[in-house]
């Protein structure tokens, strides 16, 4: 068995989304004339201040998270978005690609006792996996699989739709998010402010 941090990766975004946003909005007003070097940035703020999120979704972006079984539950949820996901149906992880041993992600907040408890779960429903795979498909032998199975899931999404995600999973705004799937927003997050703060920097002043 294989123990693994969970992560976040920006693997695609729109080139120059800020003003590929810009140029769509401004046809609304035929105000093309006004664009210059900078002008996206205050363009996108009173979009965003006037709730005309909409152009935002005229961007995109494409990350790959590593989580577990019931954070990817929780990331399949958000609309709109598009998802690829390692599936347990056809992946065989007691073949030599994935090293013959299952891989989770640690919960946290465990306590050196509860750390022992959850480790031999794991390991019983790795060895209940391996030996029912000696007579079962995958798809049948994945049924004892833990929650806590590590897997890979590519979300792709509009920006406008990023900024709900992210409203939800790492600001809270509809309640106090699951820890982890915070912890991997929280690197997201980070990753496409860089890439757009101006589309996302009123997101983390509010928090």
């Amino acid at each position: 068995m294989k123990i693994v941090k969970p992560s976040a990766e920006l693997i695609w975004i729109t080139s120059d989304a800020e003003k590929i946003i810009e140029k769509a909005g401004r046809v609304c007003y035929k105000s093309e004339d006004n664009i210059t070097t900078n002008s996206y940035e205050k363009f996108i703020k009173i979009l965003i201040n006037r709730g005309h999120e909409s152009i935002l979704e005229h961007a995109s972006a494409s990350f790959k998270f590593i989580c577990d079984r019931g954070v990817s539950h929780e990331l399949v949820r958000n609309r709109i978005a598009s998802f690829a996901m390692e599936s347990t149906r056809f992946c065989n992880y007691g073949k030599d690609k994935f090293d013959n041993q299952i891989t989770v992600i640690e919960p946290p907040y465990l306590n050196d006792r509860e750390r022992l408890i959850w480790i031999e779960s794991c390991e019983i429903s790795e060895k209940c996996y391996l030996e029912l795979l000696k007579s079962q498909t995958p798809e049948i032998a994945r049924s004892v699989l833990p929650t806590c199975l590590k897997t890979e899931v590519v979300v792709t999404a509009n920006l406008r739709e990023w900024r709900h995600i992210f409203k939800l999973r790492k600001f809270g705004t509809s309640g106090v998010p699951h820890p982890q799937i915070k912890e991997i927003m929280d690197i997201a997050f980070d990753l496409i402010i860089k890439e757009c703060p101006v589309i996302f920097e009123d997101l983390k002043d509010a928090s």
